[in-house]
């Protein structure tokens, strides 16, 4: 199997010809001027992805730190720091050829040895890596523009995994010999993109400058690119109401602000460049809280969570119900069945006696505190509903704001909680997305976005370890239902509704989401009418 740009001349010349009509549609790019300001929600920790995915910092990471390929909107692999590819035939061997005259931001060449030394990094501690690259057996190195991945079993996701998010490609010769968690090259990053950072202004903003020594030439077609933390979600809307931002996706705003904002003639709205993060929004339970450790108190919460009144009240309409772990984004392997846990307010209180917890004066059973992950506009509205359908039982909620970085601590490090409202992105397949939320090995106290809930079933870490490996794809698809019919039982989580999730952007922007990836991209494309200084 072998890919690269000119294997491909029809789909190239049907790609270059789009491009050719949406460009005579208005200008030419400039030439290199102009700035771009991108509002985010949330302050990010850190500014590249080797060891925490949150959504702020997937925002910034690959405006610095490029991958080794990047992937239409079907999630179809093409060049970046890598040229082309083959994958042998039984699916053990993958070997890259890398671009030659890449540059490290200080100056150093980019090598195979700089790839062989991130993809061993994010094995060990990036959250997903750890069952991404759980077959790689060794990566050899035969000069220095060849990268040859060597596997124990088949990965038949990996070639979709190379994107600069998921798989970071960092500076060996800066990581190399510290501890990467605490490097601090996470907070002032070198890489090979088309922006060089600046400045990272605690509070308020981060600034890169365009990189002239860029390998992609003429690109990028921006001066300077600002990253602007609103998290006052009102500030935000108007923010892009007054055009003191350019661009922000993920649903940057308050859902109820987005009809009135429809109106602005300014703002431009695009669903494009999303596909390759299919999210979840979930309940998770903590399982070793005093509480949720009681299947029959899972369960009665199940029966009362309604996810259509969530979706059309609480979001507003912007979002799909899902009762499974795998999103309905994932056509192919998401299971639409519904909950075995219809809503049932009776059903839920019987539960709850069974377990032994009975109605005390005032009608409440027992006092829970409700951590909301704020990044995003809308946390609190699910929060709040929670609190208030789950009174109807006799849980008493109270629900617990915070930073995210302060979110992250309590949920993966300290455990300090009972139960929280999380996203999780499912990315382009299970084992990549999903694995990582209920795979007992991945239960690594201080690493986000892992298995949080510290769910343990024999019978689910088999059916992901196997369907990880297996290449015969209605086998595969078996696996993965049984999975979703055994974690729907066992309810470690409440999977809720997959968001759909809206970039806005001023007018005078252009070509911001031309990938699976969109603004999480290295944003090369993009260019600005005028020079906003």
């Amino acid at each position: 199997m072998f890919f690269s740009t000119p294997s491909f001349p029809l789909r190239s010349a049907l790609l270059a010809a789009l491009l050719a009509v949406g460009l005579a549609a208005h200008a030419a790019p400039p030439n290199h001027s102009g700035t771009l300001t991108l509002l985010t929600t949330s302050e990010p920790t850190a500014l590249v992805t080797i060891g925490n995915v949150a959504t702020p910092i997937l925002s910034v990471s690959a405006k610095v730190t490029e991958g080794l390929l990047k992937y239409d909107y079907d999630v179809n692999p093409q060049p970046q720091l890598a040229t082309q590819w083959t994958i042998s035939p039984d699916g053990l061997t993958y070997t890259f050829t890398l671009r030659q005259g890449v540059k490290w931001h200080d100056g150093r060449d980019f090598t195979s040895a700089d790839v062989a030394y991130s993809i061993e990094l994010l094995k060990k501690i990036h959250p997903r890596g750890r069952n991404t690259f759980a077959n790689l057996t060794a990566i050899d190195t035969p000069d220095k523009y060849t990268a040859v991945l060597r596997l124990s079993k088949p990965a038949p996701y990996l070639i979709r995994a190379l994107v600069a998010t998921e798989t970071p490609i960092v500076p060996r010769h800066i990581y190399e010999g510290t501890d990467p968690a605490s490097n601090p090259n996470n907070n002032a990053p070198v890489g090979t993109g088309p922006f060089k950072f600046k400045e990272w202004v605690r509070g308020s903003h981060i600034v890169y400058e365009r990189n002239t020594d860029y390998w992609d030439k003429p690109k990028p077609f921006v001066d300077q690119l600002i990253v602007r933390f609103v998290t006052d979600p009102a500030a935000a809307a108007v923010a892009f109401e007054t055009g003191t931002v350019d661009l922000g996706y993920r649903t940057p705003v308050p859902l109820a602000d987005l009809e009135r904002l429809k109106k602005v003639p300014a703002l431009r709205f695009e669903t494009k460049g999303n596909s390759y993060s299919s999210n979840v929004t979930r309940l998770e339970f903590n399982l070793d809280n005093a509480y949720f450790k009681n299947e029959k108190v899972r369960q009665a919460v199940a029966h009362t969570v309604d996810r259509n009144v969530i979706v059309k009240v609480v979001n507003y309409g912007y979002g799909q119900v899902s009762y499974s772990p795998i999103a309905p984004g994932l056509k192919a392997f998401h299971d639409p069945a519904p909950s075995p846990y219809a809503v049932d307010l009776k059903k839920a209180n019987a539960l709850l006696d069974e377990a032994g917890y009975p109605k005390k004066a005032g009608g409440v059973r027992f006092s829970v505190p409700l951590d909301f992950n704020p990044i995003g506009a809308d946390g609190a509205r699910l929060a709040d509903y929670l609190r208030s359908t789950l009174a109807r039982i006799g849980i008493a909620v109270t629900v617990r704001a915070q930073d995210p970085s302060a979110f992250i601590k309590r949920i993966y490090t300290d455990r300090d909680f009972a139960f929280t409202t999380n996203g999780a992105s499912n990315l382009f397949d299970p084992t990549v997305g999903v694995q990582r939320l209920y795979w007992s090995k991945n239960f690594i106290k201080g690493v986000p976005f892992s298995n949080g809930t510290h769910y343990q079933n024999p019978v689910v870490d088999k059916l992901l370890e196997d369907a990880a490996v297996e290449n015969d794809r209605a086998k595969r698809l078996k696996l993965f239902k049984d999975f979703q019919d055994t974690v729907a039982r066992d309810v470690p989580d409440l999977n809720l509704y997959q968001p759909v999730f809206i970039t806005i952007a001023n007018q005078r922007v252009h070509d911001h989401s031309l990938t699976a990836d969109g603004v999480e991209s290295n944003l090369a494309d993009v260019w600005v009418d005028g020079a906003k200084k």
